[in-house]
């Protein structure tokens, strides 16, 4: 799969950071099918420009993969007619560093404490491996792909958490690789994050050096890793076998509705025509 040309896929919102269309992505029997599923970071600083642009994308249902803390620090900016989701990944565990990296943030003197000696990558291949077993991971994901294939939902959906690339990371791996694409495919589009959320990263780098903060140990939890997807996926080895094991055992997916997914979200050839 991985021989065939992947089209840029980026969507450049500079108030909307690390989107991009999942189509255009090989998979078994064709591609992901264009413009109908969107990742992202945070939505709460789309302005109005930007706004526009995302409103031509057509997108109406936004999965918000965030906790009731991050929703309410940064409330999506959304047209009142696009349907918002609530899918609080690691509700059952708060304390998961994906969900905590702006409190860290905030305390620029307790940094080397925390993240210290390595800390800050062991913590995110925990908070991966735990977005395959938490008890409230499997809920929020199950809820995600039975919204998704959802026959009354219509038009595009967008995932997102606060910087799009862990909660958000595995919804996108665990969709393609459902899907049929290839782990390199996968691995591609999720280190794609580390360039697309850099600009928007800058900034605050630039300020907490100011402060004097050593920001080299804040590299590993404001980046993806091929270890932190590892982690994941080596979760689902263990716990269930394999990915089509981990939808219907873990997530509780049937066949049919496994199917369904394929068949929404699969298209032939970049037409978006399938057989």
């Amino acid at each position: 799969m991985t021989d065939r040309m992947i089209p840029d896929r980026r969507v450049p919102l500079a108030s909307a950071p690390n989107m991009r269309d999942l189509g255009g992505i090989p998979v078994a029997g064709g591609i992901v099918r264009p413009g109908l599923l969107y990742r992202s970071a945070s939505l709460a600083n789309l302005d109005e420009a930007d706004g526009t642009a995302f409103a031509e994308l057509g997108i109406t249902t936004v999965y918000d993969l965030r906790t009731e803390a991050e929703r309410d620090d940064a409330p999506d900016h959304l047209a009142e007619t696009t349907r918002s989701v609530w899918l609080d990944v690691v509700a059952d565990a708060p304390d998961n560093v994906a969900a905590s990296i702006p409190t860290l943030l905030a305390d620029p003197a307790g940094l080397e404490q925390a993240l210290g000696e390595g800390r800050a990558a062991d913590y995110l291949a925990d908070a991966n491996r735990s977005f395959v077993s938490l008890p409230s991971a499997l809920a929020a994901y199950r809820q995600f792909y039975l919204d998704l294939i959802d026959e009354q939902r219509t038009g595009a959906a967008l995932f997102h958490c606060t910087t799009g690339k862990d909660r958000t990371g595995w919804a996108a791996a665990s969709f393609l690789l459902l899907l049929g694409a290839s782990e390199a495919d996968v691995r591609s589009d999720y280190l794609q994050t580390n360039t697309d959320l850099a600009p928007a990263l800058q900034p605050m780098l630039a300020a907490l050096e100011a402060q004097g903060v050593n920001t080299a140990l804040l590299q590993p939890i404001l980046e993806v890793r091929n270890s932190y997807l590892d982690a994941a996926l080596d979760e689902v080895r263990s716990r269930y076998g394999s990915i089509d094991a981990y939808a219907r055992t873990g997530l509780g997916l049937t066949d049919e509705q496994i199917e369904a997914l394929r068949t929404r979200f699969i298209a032939a050839d970049a037409d978006g025509v399938r057989p």
